[in-house]
C-alpha cells in the first residue's frame, strides 16, 4: 500500500526505495490541464521543488487530480503558478516532515 497525501489539485504516492537518493514522477493528464504549457509549467515547477527539498530515500510520484484550468482561459498567471507552487511545496514538506 503506498501512503497518499493530497491537496486541491494534487496527489502524491510516495515508498521508501534502497537508494542513496530520492526520485520522482510527474503525472500531468491532458484532461486536466489541457494545455501543454501548463502541464510544463507544472512538471517544471515540480521538479524545482524536488531539488530543493531535503527528501529522504523515497520514490515519489505526483499525479494531477483535478483541473487547473480550462482551455478557454489564459494558460499560465502568476496566480496559477503561485497556487500551484504553494501545493507542490505542500505535498513535499509532508514527506519531510513525515520520514524524520
Amino acid at each position: 500500500m503506498r501512503p497518499v497525501y493530497r491537496t486541491a489539485h494534487f496527489v502524491l504516492y510516495a515508498r521508501s526505495n534502497q537508494l542513496s537518493h530520492a526520485r520522482l514522477g510527474i503525472v500531468a493528464a491532458k484532461r486536466f490541464a489541457p494545455r501543454a504549457v501548463t502541464r510544463n509549467t507544472i512538471k517544471r515547477v515540480t521538479r524545482e521543488l524536488f531539488r530543493q527539498a531535503e527528501l529522504p530515500t523515497i520514490d515519489c510520484i505526483v499525479r494531477l487530480s483535478k483541473p487547473v484550468n480550462s482551455k478557454a482561459g489564459p494558460a499560465t498567471t502568476p496566480g496559477l503558478k503561485a497556487l500551484l507552487r504553494a501545493e507542490l511545496a505542500q505535498l513535499l514538506n509532508s514527506q519531510t516532515r513525515a520520514r524524520k
